[in-house]
Parts: C-alpha cells; sequence; structure tokens
C-alpha cells in the first residue's frame, strides 16, 4: 500500500519537489514535505477502527470478535491501523490485527514508514513513554493527547512522586515554558510493556529519561464534549512550535476520523465479504487503493482550482471517476466544500435498520426454540 500511495500522489502533483533525503524514505513521494509542510515537519495521522468480517472459522481465530458476545452470536472484527498524510489524507501504510490488541502494541509496525523530521499526531491510546522514545530514536516527533492515567501538574516548584506516594506526577520539571505549558523529564518505567516481548533490546536501549512537552488548552467551541486537552509533544522549542499552533495541530488529528468515515461510510468497507483472513486482509488493501485514488482526483483537482485536497468533495470526486472520467482526460472542477469552523451535529443517527432483536444464542439452538425465534 505504501508504494501504490507514493504513484498515486506523485500523479496527483506532477513536477512537485521533494525535499532533500525524501527519496530515501519510504512514503515520502506521497506526501512531500514542500506540500504539505507543518513549521518544516511532514505531518502523519494515525488511528484504528474496524470492519466485520464474514462468521467462518479461520476469521474467527485470526481477529476474534467483541468479549461482550457469546460464541456463535457475533461476527470476525478486524481491527485497521493506518497512517494518513495530513494534507493529503492518502493512506501511507495500513495494518490488518485481531480485535483485541491495542493500538500501543501494533503502532511500531508503522515506524519504518517515518523518517527524520516527520511528526506523527495520534490520540491518547499512543501517547506513552515507550512510543515517544521510540519515534526520538528516529528523529521523528510525536504529538498525542494525554493518557488518562498520566498524572500532569503545572504547579510551580512541584517535586516529582517519592517511592510509595500516589497522586503526584513521576516527571521532573525542566522548565516552565508558560502557565500550562512546560517541559519535563518523564523517566523510563520500570517494567517492559508485555507487547515489547520481542523488542527487549530495543527497550533496554531506551534513554532513562526522555524530555517531554506538556502543554494544555481549553477549547471555546460549542458542542464540544472535551473542555480541557492536555497534550504530551516532543516539539520542545516554543519558539519554533508556539503552543497555539501545536494546539490548533492537534485539532486536524481529527480529520483521521472523517477519512475512516469515507472509506467505511462511502467507499463501503465498513462489512468486507472475503472469508478468509488472507482475502480480508487483500480486500483492505484494495479498498485503500480505491480510497488514495479519490484522494489522488482530489489532490490534482486541488491544485487547478487553487484550494486544499480537505477542502475538495470525496463524494463528488468518486462520483466522477465513476461516471465522467476518461482516458487521458483531466480532472474536472470538482465541488469545493466551505469551511465551517466550530460546526456542531448532535452524535445520533437517523437510520433505524437496526431495531431487530439481537442474537442471544446461536442459530441452531434459537431454532429448537420457538419462543426465542418470535419477534
Amino acid at each position: 500500500m505504501r508504494d501504490s500511495a507514493a504513484a498515486a500522489a506523485a500523479a496527483a502533483r506532477p513536477g512537485a519537489a521533494a525535499r532533500p533525503g525524501a527519496a530515501a524514505r519510504p512514503g515520502a513521494a506521497a506526501a512531500g514535505a514542500g506540500w504539505c509542510g507543518w513549521c518544516g515537519l511532514r505531518v502523519l495521522l494515525v488511528d484504528g477502527s474496524s470492519t466485520i468480517a464474514p462468521d467462518t472459522p479461520a476469521s474467527q481465530r485470526a481477529f476474534g470478535q467483541p468479549s461482550n458476545q457469546k460464541a456463535g452470536c457475533g461476527l470476525p472484527v478486524p481491527k485497521v491501523l493506518a497512517l494518513f498524510d495530513a494534507f493529503t489524507g492518502m493512506v501511507l501504510e495500513a495494518l490488518c490485527l485481531p480485535l483485541c490488541t491495542h493500538e500501543q502494541s501494533g503502532v511500531w509496525r508503522l515506524h519504518p514508514a517515518l523518517g527524520p523530521g516527520d511528526l506523527l499526531v495520534g490520540d491518547r491510546g499512543f501517547c506513552s513513554y515507550v512510543h515517544l522514545a521510540m519515534l526520538h530514536a528516529r528523529g521523528v516527533f510525536g504529538l498525542f493527547r494525554m493518557h488518562q492515567r498520566q498524572i500532569v501538574d503545572f504547579r510551580p516548584g512541584r517535586r516529582p512522586r517519592r517511592k510509595g506516594e500516589r497522586g503526584r506526577p513521576r516527571s521532573r520539571v525542566v522548565r516552565r515554558l508558560g502557565r500550562h505549558d512546560q517541559v519535563v523529564a518523564w523517566p523510563r518505567p520500570g517494567r517492559r510493556p508485555k507487547w515489547m516481548a520481542m523488542l527487549a533490546a530495543q527497550f533496554e536501549s531506551l534513554p532513562a529519561e526522555l524530555h517531554v512537552r506538556e502543554l494544555r488548552y481549553h477549547l471555546k467551541g460549542r458542542g464540544r464534549r472535551t473542555r480541557v486537552v492536555t497534550i504530551a509533544t516532543t516539539l520542545l522549542d516554543p519558539a519554533l512550535y508556539p503552543a497555539e499552533k501545536v494546539a490548533e495541530l492537534y485539532g486536524v488529528r481529527w480529520s483521521a476520523e472523517t477519512h475512516f468515515a469515507e472509506l467505511k461510510t462511502t467507499l463501503r468497507m465498513r462489512r468486507v465479504k472475503s472469508q478468509t483472513p488472507d482475502g480480508v486482509r487483500k480486500e483492505l488493501a484494495v479498498y485503500c487503493l480505491v480510497y488514495n485514488l479519490v484522494r489522488a482526483v482530489m489532490a490534482r483537482a486541488a491544485a487547478r482550482q487553487g484550494t486544499t485536497p480537505d477542502r475538495v468533495s470525496f463524494t463528488d470526486a468518486l462520483r466522477w471517476l465513476l461516471c465522467a472520467a476518461a482516458p487521458g482526460q483531466d480532472v474536472a472542477a470538482l465541488v469545493i466544500n466551505p469551511r465551517r469552523e466550530g460546526r456542531h451535529e448532535p452524535r445520533v443517527i437517523k437510520n433505524l435498520r437496526d431495531n431487530y432483536r439481537k442474537m442471544t444464542l446461536p442459530r441452531a439452538q434459537m431454532r429448537r426454540r420457538l419462543d426465542l425465534a418470535k419477534r
């Protein structure tokens, strides 16, 4: 998928100049920094989602089903972990994992697609000392929402937690940058995470301390569930990376949710049809290829129409590909969506198609129980 993303992006922007060293990095052609740099950095988004596969024994063993469903009453649910370019929205790399796999234990497999000068943005599921230190060793910056179990204290003069204490942060203050902005030293955890069993040597090579910038800001937009957001990042220089720009960049992370919505709803990846685990992985790869093709059309249309790719309608680009595209024909003028800052939408659905009773026993047992088979 990485090479396909690079080819699609190259076709979308002929003559675009890559920064020095970009060609040697996997996936760099898919998102040249000269095209999408943020403070001189290439920004990538990481997030996870899931899909539904047919109920076959092989897929059940490979992916598993939700733990709250009884055996024989659920469907296999593959987890998809994807790396998106923040500017073009293209998929640079994607992994298909078992459902009960924490994102932290799979994200390191995406690290080969990153290189020095990149910035990885993700939610709190990716925030930990180990992940930030692994990125730092590659020369990659990280910016994540602070994990809910991490204690953060911005009080001046506070001390780190002593052995046996609770309720205090383990970090040591290095310097204060503002009222809710500070650089601290995170200590390496005493125990290696279970998911690093195959990476024991790498864990031992991580530094004893890692300097991390802790930043907190308040959301004022209406309809938001979160009013206070705390960020952990290795962007330490407040002159190069002001707090306002860092907070604004983290808001871009939500576009990963839109990308998955386009994959799962518009392209109908919500439910795949392949009967085998390998078939599921291939089908998901094809979905990503088609998605990148649409994104390449959006990027080309954005260049012609003098806007950014995120403003071009994904649905209109897909319709043009299906109904109007011809060999050798350039991209037509596509619908440009206006910016709707602070838009609020209630978290409700209108479709009532899922009102049927849910299966609580395997189908064979329900056939023998006529009282259960009645609606």
